[in-house]
């Protein structure tokens, strides 16, 4: 039980990170939204999204899903408001999922170095392991290029105005194919999370 609120709490904290990355991206570019409605800020109370940040995070644990994520209520952002509308919208996207990135990259160097300088226990395996796995499924996960997910946005960008259909059909059954894909597909997830977690702290999953 108590691993499992421990799972949560990382989950919870990462996702709220990254949301807040979104925000600060986005005024980077000019759009100031998510400061004046209050949301850049790390206070999770701002964020949580009562099924995404706690019930569907915990119905995984519990479940021992293959794949733990959740998420946050959105950072509402005007792409109206960037200086660049579509580059804008490309980092506005990545942002989040660079923000794990660096969070597991961060905590996977504390894995390969302070053990050859500090004597650590297993609890410091445990939760430094712990926040490289959430933190690398919550950056992976939202790459997949389906919409609502940030891999959606990203991979729109690249996309011609020719192939506008293939957006509009992705827009208008993302949330069906999302079911879909973390039903069927999101094994296929788990050996690049595998590899990514040995090639950031140097130890097998």
């Amino acid at each position: 039980m108590i691993d499992t609120i421990f799972y949560i709490l990382i989950l919870l904290f990462s996702i709220v990170i990254h949301e807040v990355s979104h925000g600060f991206m986005a005024e980077y570019f000019g759009d100031d939204t998510a400061r004046n409605e209050g949301r850049l800020t790390l206070n999770p109370i701002k964020h949580i999204d009562m099924f995404g940040s706690i019930v569907l995070p915990v119905i995984l644990v519990l479940t021992k899903a293959p794949f733990l994520f959740g998420w946050a209520k959105p950072v509402p952002y005007n792409p109206n408001n960037l200086r660049d509308i579509k580059w804008g919208t490309f980092w506005v996207a990545a942002a989040g999922v660079l923000a794990n990135i660096s969070i597991a990259l961060f905590f996977g160097l504390i894995i390969r170095f302070v053990p050859g300088i500090l004597p650590v226990s297993n609890n410091f395996y445990f939760i430094t392991s712990s926040i490289v796995i959430v933190n690398l499924a919550l950056a992976i996960f939202n790459l997949v290029p389906i919409p609502p997910l940030d891999g959606s946005k990203i991979f729109f960008t690249f996309l011609p105005d020719s192939l506008y259909a293939v957006t509009d059909f992705l827009e208008r059954y993302g949330f069906i194919l999302l079911i879909v894909f973390i039903i069927y597909f999101s094994n296929y997830l788990k050996p690049i999370l595998f590899s990514l977690f040995t090639l950031f702290t140097g130890l097998q999953f």
